[in-house]
């Protein structure tokens, strides 16, 4: 195996372990709101909790960019430089407005959000 196949295959493993965080904050939001009894502290750790998820996404998300570039060069066999994730991203890395962007276009992407309003509003009901 050459070292785009490590390459890939270690960004997978981290792709998932991504996934399986997200859903463990989706999970402590849940826990939120039946063991957190004061609606105001509740509706904060879920606000918390969303945001948390986003910066999560958002990280699985530069990982899954490198890996749509790693693909086809090893599909095609072309000599795409190996190891090059933060180099990439540093070279195209967003500042301040632009990265606060990448947090929110995470955090309301469907898979994402669809818990945090639903059990918002089940706080503020309830």
């Amino acid at each position: 195996m050459n070292a785009l196949h490590h390459e890939w295959l270690a960004l997978q493993a981290q792709h998932e372990r991504y996934e399986a965080l997200a859903l463990a904050v989706k999970l402590a939001a849940c826990a939120a709101c039946a063991l957190v009894p004061d609606r105001g502290l509740a509706l904060a750790l879920l606000a918390l909790l969303w945001l948390q998820e986003a910066v999560l996404k958002t990280f699985q998300g530069r990982l899954g960019e490198r890996l749509l570039a790693i693909e086809p060069a090893l599909k095609a066999g072309t000599g795409l430089p190996p190891m090059q994730l933060h180099s990439d991203w540093l070279a195209h890395r967003p500042r301040g407005a632009g990265l606060a962007a990448q947090y929110l276009k995470s955090a309301l992407r469907p898979t994402v959000a669809l818990p945090y309003p639903l059990l918002m509003l089940l706080v503020a009901v309830v």
